[in-house]
């Protein structure tokens, strides 16, 4: 088990770094046939590693893995698919969270705080794309985002009650997750945007699949 525990490992890193460079060279034929071995590498670590196996863990990844394949093609269709199957997966991640949540241990201010931030942070974001964006799409996506967001604070709130590096570690990567999507917006509807290729969004994103993945093994 900890041979193929490495091998999967191994995956996830060597698709993520050939993924990042194609990102780089914007060689989109690169990216496709490297994209679906990122979540598929992370997916056989967690399954080798974790003791015992959250079952919400394993959909929540695979969630992921399905919006990565749906974001593929090109149209807005298969972008509100992918959104669709990340969203779902931002839902069973907050479903893993909670498991190992105690909220009486929480100061009623930081369940209030947390999620307002990140709902403010999403407002902010979205006053800057929306000159950019369908008018079907802004409030779905808005909608998402705060999703995103929520997922960001369950993460925070599994952090004040575990203690120590696991639960640090998996909310770092949520906040990569929600860097992540708000950089493809960007990126996918802004052409003035400072951000031309998808390097930033896929190093932000793999890395914070991963740190999630981790804490989440640690515990």
């Amino acid at each position: 088990m900890q041979g193929i525990k490495l091998l999967m490992l191994a995956v996830f890193a060597v698709s993520a770094v050939i993924h990042l460079a194609a990102s780089l060279q914007q060689n989109k034929p690169l990216r496709n046939k490297t994209k679906p071995f990122i979540l598929i590498g992370l997916i056989g670590f967690y399954l080798c590693a974790a003791d015992p196996i959250v079952l919400t863990v394993v959909l929540a990844l695979g969630l992921s893995w399905l919006g990565d394949m749906l974001l593929i093609p090109k149209g807005t269709t298969w972008f509100t698919a992918g959104g669709i199957a990340f969203m779902l997966s931002h839902g069973f991640f907050i479903l893993s969270y909670v498991k190992q949540t105690d909220f009486g241990r929480i100061p009623l201010w930081c369940l209030i705080a947390l999620p307002a931030l990140f709902t403010a942070a999403a407002l902010i974001i979205f006053k800057d794309l929306r000159p950019h964006l369908p008018k079907g799409l802004f409030y779905p996506m808005l909608a998402y985002l705060i999703i995103n967001g929520l997922m960001n604070c369950f993460a925070w709130f599994r952090a004040m009650t575990v203690g120590g590096t696991a639960g640090i570690i998996t909310a770092a990567g949520a906040l990569l997750f929600f860097v992540s999507d708000s950089s493809l917006f960007f990126v996918r509807f802004k052409k003035d945007s400072r951000l031309k290729t998808h390097f930033l969004v896929m190093l932000t994103y793999s890395l914070g699949e991963f740190l999630i993945v981790l804490g989440l093994i640690m515990k």
